[in-house]
């Protein structure tokens, strides 16, 4: 039996457990970034090549540059490239360079995600890496940002000097350019070229743009959203042969990716919760998802109930008719008939994406933000 005592005891504890909570959970746009002259804080943290990395490991080099940066910021995408020749130009100088991702994969939402192929998990800055043939170690701090919070990036891209005696020395931007072509990260390079000489950066620091960190508190943030997408209303509409043809000749100004699937077809099935994902995260953009299930008309209703279980607030129909032959016609020529098939069409009608079978939701992805319509920056 508990007695008073120990049952007030117990609510104590649970009223400081509660609090350490909710400590543990400060805003992190609270933190302050690191100030210059301070000196690099430690860290161990895993790379994409397979190795743990802490300071030590850079030892010896005249200057340190650690950046922040993740993979589907459009700034980090934007900047990449440069990042990529200025340590090929300083490599000879013997500049140590090293790339962190601070973002929880919990805590970026779909919708965030369009203007790339890949979140931010470990596993994705893996194919990231080797997909740009990054020449730098890419560090992983999603799962507890520690060193995040040591540093206090504001945004990605953050870069960070340091020099041989690890003091910070600038902390800022690459440059004041995002779009690739129009700058070469002058910032950075002007900082470093000080450091080198032994002299003073003429400004130490610069205000950073680019997406917030994703802290891991932001998860209250995801579960909102997603209740939002589950109350949106998901409906389905009966075409015709003529009204599928409109849909492939797309006199919209968006990039259209058409699903044709049936209820009774399991890759199908099996398949459609990518294309929801894919429909989240570029539904924001120039871009549409829309399915049309190849069911016969009388089973309109069953359709519909596995839309609705699907969360599919796209656009879905039903084609009228139970010739299939006048389908497979009329959504493209070349299609043998086979289900599930998959067709991207730029405005105008060209497709420029079919697939016949299970689509590769990876490949999917990289073609719809590859395409001219969409793109990884602004």
């Amino acid at each position: 039996m508990i007695t008073k005592t120990l049952a007030n005891k117990i609510q104590q504890i649970a009223g400081l457990l509660m609090l350490v909570a909710t400590l543990s959970f400060i805003p992190k746009a609270d933190h302050k970034t690191l100030e210059i002259g301070a000196p690099a804080p430690d860290f161990s943290l895993p790379g994409v090549d397979g190795k743990q990395y802490s300071l030590k490991n850079f030892a010896g080099s005249p200057a340190l540059v650690i950046v922040f940066s993740c993979n589907h910021c459009p700034t980090a995408q934007a900047y990449e490239d440069r990042m990529i020749q200025l340590v090929k130009d300083y490599k000879p100088k013997k500049v140590n360079f090293v790339v962190i991702s601070p973002n929880s994969p919990a805590t970026v939402s779909l919708a965030e995600l369009g203007y790339t192929d890949m979140s931010d998990t470990f596993a994705e800055m893996k194919l990231r890496a080797k997909a740009k043939g990054y020449n730098f170690p890419y560090l992983y701090d999603g799962d507890t940002q520690t060193t995040a919070l040591k540093y206090g990036p504001v945004a990605t891209p953050h870069v960070f000097i340091f020099d041989k005696d690890r003091k910070l020395q600038y902390a800022g931007r690459f440059d004041a350019k995002e779009k690739p072509g129009t700058a070469n990260a002058e910032d950075a390079r002007a900082a470093l070229d000080a450091v080198l000489a032994g002299e003073k950066v003429p400004m130490p620091t610069t205000k950073t743009f680019g997406c917030s960190v994703k802290w891991i508190e932001k998860s209250d943030y995801i579960k909102k959203q997603q209740a939002e997408w589950a109350n949106r209303p998901v409906s389905i509409e009966d075409v015709d042969v003529a009204g599928l043809k409109s849909l492939i000749r797309n006199d919209s100004d968006k990039l259209r990716l058409i699903n044709v699937w049936a209820t009774w077809c399991g890759p199908c099935v099996q398949e459609f919760p990518e294309f929801i994902t894919i429909d989240r995260m570029y539904r924001e953009r120039d871009f549409e998802f829309v399915t049309v299930s190849a069911d016969k008309p009388d089973k309109k209703a069953k359709a519909l109930e596995f839309l609705k279980k699907k969360e599919a607030s796209n656009k879905n129909y039903l084609f009228s008719s139970e010739d299939k032959y006048a389908l497979i016609e009329a959504i493209d020529p070349n299609w043998q008939g086979a289900l599930p098939y998959t067709i991207l069409v730029e405005p105008g009608g060209k497709i420029v994406y079919s697939k016949q079978g299970p689509i590769d939701p990876r490949e999917m992805k990289k073609t719809i933000v590859e395409n001219r319509m969409i793109g990884r920056y602004y």
